[in-house]
């Protein structure tokens, strides 16, 4: 690879999430606000930072350092389409801007710099008209090259030609964006990106790996992709033409995944993997919409599919952002799509896998799945995801097939020396739920084995004991009698050979609004069955079958 990168400048706008939430959901901005995501801290506004919060931290320690604090979850794309307007507005100075994410785009610097006077004077021309337009404060940072002048933005920095090597040696490892390695890279003794620049490149690529070796490469100054990116041929291009308009936000999405995976599967076939993405459409009016995405490793389909998703989501909900800010809804319905891989990069390191991981048979359930989610939509394909919780039902989620396997709540992690059920249990809510002191997540989850069936919802039932009294559970979880029968609603009694609780679980005491205390039992019954019960506010429900 040789030659250097190109002047770029890039506008950043800082908390964009926090932004983002105040001009799609109203939340202000001005006050102290954090953007949750798998419950961390991902964005927070000034004045919460002023209390303490910061990048990183749990909800709960959030919280704690700041009681005022207004929680919202973090949405790529809510992001994404109170961006649009911001894209926009730059588009209205310079031409060929390719959003890098949602609060960040990126142009060539050297048209801007001779038509506006200047690089200096261009930054200031885009920064006042972005405030103008959409009421958004932004900075913009000019270097040699994407990272550089990213990293220049959040400096409100323009780098003098050739000084960006200069500019990056003293900036730490974390400004890679890369935690994992910034953390293994500061136990070597490598702190700053000059200290990475200085290393042997094919030591770091042994060591390291690919990844390792693009991010050597931005730490030295030399952006990888305007080197190693080429023009694809014409033939890479997807398109999808509807007879009928669309013009609602679901059916474009599912139209942009089936189209996402026809780009992949098309680009995997000549090696290739894009890193930069065309997304153009047209409406029935014949109105043409288009924009870039570029990224800094390698789209997979889902990267691709989530892209296309939140730009036809900007399109086609019309957010005017701030004080009208344009762009307006479209006028009609999208009859054509295409994905234009505007900048591709040969895939190495892939491989059909030894053991099935990678291979045919994988690829072959994928297209079978897509084709039943092609006749019957979406939804009729979803696949669980486990995750945290206290009960069967909360730790299941199920996604469609194609989307991002998240889990709703963080996973539990493995209790050292863990105790029976019901030793444990005593303390469920308020260890948990207090987030302090290091504990596991979600101690009263219950023991292993889990239950085969999972009811969407709990059946009412009684239980009775020998002498055919309700079985009560007093405050101080006393049970008035051991359980002897149960009748789950109009049903016939089964009598109950073996039973196990109770197992308390007290949950968001602090909050009564919300707070919800419950007991659970497992019980065996004649007929060879077993059942989850739990009682909750003296109704016993019947919560899922073991196997």
């Amino acid at each position: 690879m040789t030659g250097s990168p190109a002047r770029t400048l890039l506008l950043w706008c800082p908390d964009w999430p926090v932004l983002a939430a105040e001009i799609v959901d109203g939340v202000p901005a001005t006050g102290p606000v954090a953007v949750l995501h798998a419950n961390r801290v991902v964005a927070c506004s000034e004045r919460a930072r002023t209390e303490g919060v910061r990048r990183g931290l749990r909800k709960r320690e959030a919280q704690g350092r700041c009681p005022q604090l207004t929680v919202v979850e973090y949405d790529p794309g809510r992001d994404a389409r109170a961006f649009e307007p911001v894209v926009a507005a730059v588009e209205e100075l310079v031409a060929g801007v390719e959003v890098v994410r949602p609060g960040a785009c990126a142009v060539a610097a050297r048209g801007p710099g001779r038509y506006l006077g200047g690089e200096e004077a261009a930054a200031e021309r885009i920064i006042e008209h972005v405030a103008q337009s959409c009421l958004v404060e932004s900075q913009v940072g000019i270097a040699d090259g994407v990272f550089a002048a990213g990293l220049a933005a959040r400096a409100g920095r323009v780098v003098a030609p050739g000084g960006t090597p200069e500019f990056l040696a003293g900036l730490p490892v974390e400004a890679l964006g890369r935690s994992a390695l910034a953390d293994l890279l500061r136990r070597l003794g490598v702190r700053t990106l000059g200290d990475f620049a200085a290393l042997p490149a094919g030591d770091v690529l042994a060591r390291f790996g690919f990844d390792g070796a693009l991010a050597h490469r931005l730490a030295a100054g030399r952006d990888h992709r305007p080197l190693a990116v080429r023009q694809p041929p014409a033939d890479l291009t997807v398109t999808a033409e509807h007879d009928e308009p669309i013009d609602r936000v679901d059916a474009a999405a599912f139209m942009a995944r089936a189209l996402a995976e026809q780009l992949h599967e098309r680009l995997a076939g000549h090696g290739l993997a894009c890193t930069r993405l065309g997304i153009e459409a047209v409406t029935e009016h014949g109105q043409e919409l288009h924009r870039v995405w570029r990224h800094d490793g390698l789209l997979t389909a889902a990267a691709i599919a989530d892209r296309v998703r939140w730009q036809l989501d900007g399109w086609l909900s019309g957010s005017n952002g701030r004080a009208g800010a344009r762009p307006a809804r479209p006028t009609a319905g999208i009859i054509r799509l295409r994905l234009i891989p505007d900048g591709v990069i040969a895939q190495t390191g892939l491989q059909a896998g030894l053991w099935g991981e990678t291979g045919e048979e994988r690829e072959r359930a994928h297209r079978a799945l897509s084709r039943v989610q092609g006749i019957l939509g979406p939804e009729a394909v979803v696949t669980a995801v486990l995750g945290g919780g206290r009960s069967p039902a909360d730790q299941v989620r199920l996604v469609p097939w194609g989307d991002e396997r998240l889990p709703a709540r963080p996973g539990p992690a493995p209790l050292p020396g863990d105790p029976s059920g019901a030793d444990r249990a005593v303390s469920a809510g308020r260890s948990a739920d207090r987030g302090g002191g290091g504990a596991p997540p979600w101690p009263g989850r219950l023991p292993a084995p889990a239950p085969a069936v999972v009811l969407p919802s709990p059946l009412a039932a009684t239980v009775h004991d020998a002498a055919g009294e309700p079985v009560v559970i007093s405050a101080r979880l006393a049970v008035s009698a051991p359980p002897a029968r149960l009748v789950v609603g109009t049903g016939q009694p089964a009598e109950i050979v073996g039973w196990a609780g109770p197992w308390p679980v007290d949950e968001r005491w602090w909050a009564p609004a919300e707070a919800r205390r419950r007991a659970r039992f497992q019980v065996s019954l004649a007929d060879g069955a077993a059942l989850l019960l739990a009682v909750e506010a003296g109704q016993w429900l019947v919560e899922a079958i073991y196997d």
